[in-house]
């Protein structure tokens, strides 16, 4: 999915020496993550229901991470210092993931993607009240500008889906809720959130399939092996995405890193012209640089502030 950091706030305080690397590693991250956005969109094209996919994309992925982390950091890697936050951070995770996919099958991947991009602006904005946080009027500013970015892109005459709108702007604030439950999970090891979240969802979706399960196999005996293996590999691309986001971040610390989040557009736009010849037209990219502006900015001064 076309987010952002799903466990960035809670590891920016392992330090970093090397910033190239961290940003290089970010980077690719963000392809990754932008292949499963493209992956999850074309199998849902081919007929592949919404909670199958999402089904296969976070079970393949909890056995994948479990099977490259347990090795290493053994059974503790599975013990949370606060469990429940854990479990309310998998359910938001859970339902922006589903919110995010349905945006996909509506709107073209790179607007998809930048819709998103409201969301750490929306968290920052809301820092008072759910975080405690000093009120700062850089970061309504900020929000406020990106809101202007995403009315551009979602403008009557840009032809973009109204419920895919909707459902956009439904996720940007699902992954700013996301956000805001990382940072109570923060005295976990990122590993640890890492698991927790493709747990919680595998476990919620294993206990909804078997209701959806009988109606739609038929449709699934009929995939053929490129169908099946572009559905296996969303658990692939997102585990493998959120592997290089934890690298990332011990590579060089979050507030460096924060602005190069926003490259992600550039390969949302390049998948989606690549596979669909969907490109952002002109006011689209307006919207898109004054949504990157603003996130970048305000990360920028909130670096800044903390440095004084």
């Amino acid at each position: 999915m076309g987010r952002a950091n799903p466990v960035s706030a809670s590891s920016h305080a392992w330090g970093a020496t090397r910033p190239i690397a961290g940003i290089v590693v970010l980077v690719l991250s963000s392809w990754a993550l932008s292949t499963l956005d493209a992956s999850g969109k074309w199998v849902m094209g081919a007929g592949v229901p919404l909670l199958v996919l999402c089904w296969v994309r976070y079970v393949v992925h909890l056995l994948l991470v479990l099977g490259l982390v347990l090795p290493v950091r053994g059974t503790k890697v599975l013990r949370s210092v606060r469990p429940s936050a854990q479990i309310a951070r998998g359910s938001v995770m859970l339902l922006a993931t589903l919110s995010f996919f349905t945006t996909l099958h509506y709107l073209p991947q790179a607007e998809a993607t930048a819709i998103n991009f409201l969301a750490p602006l929306i968290m920052l904005a809301l820092a008072p009240w759910v975080l405690k946080e000093p009120a700062r009027l850089s970061r309504w500013v900020a929000a406020g500008v990106g809101f202007v970015g995403v009315l551009i892109i979602i403008r009557p005459d840009a032809g973009l889906d109204p419920v895919g709108t909707l459902f956009g702007l439904l996720t940007a604030l699902l992954f700013a809720g996301q956000y805001i439950a990382t940072r109570r999970v923060a005295a976990d090891d990122p590993f640890t959130t890492l698991v927790w979240s493709g747990a919680v969802g595998s476990l919620c979706l294993t206990a909804i399939l078997p209701f959806t399960l009988p109606s739609v196999w038929p449709l699934l005996a009929g995939l053929d092996g490129v169908q099946w293996l572009v559905l296996v590999s969303t658990g692939f691309w997102g585990a493998l995405g959120h592997l290089l986001q934890i690298q990332a971040y011990r590579y060089a610390p979050a507030s460096v890193l924060a602005p190069f989040i926003y490259l992600q557009i550039i390969s949302a736009a390049a998948l989606g012209w690549l596979i669909w010849g969907q490109f952002p037209d002109a006011f689209s990219w307006l919207g898109i640089a004054v949504i990157c502006a603003s996130g970048m900015t305000i990360a920028v001064l909130e670096w800044r502030s903390r440095k004084l």
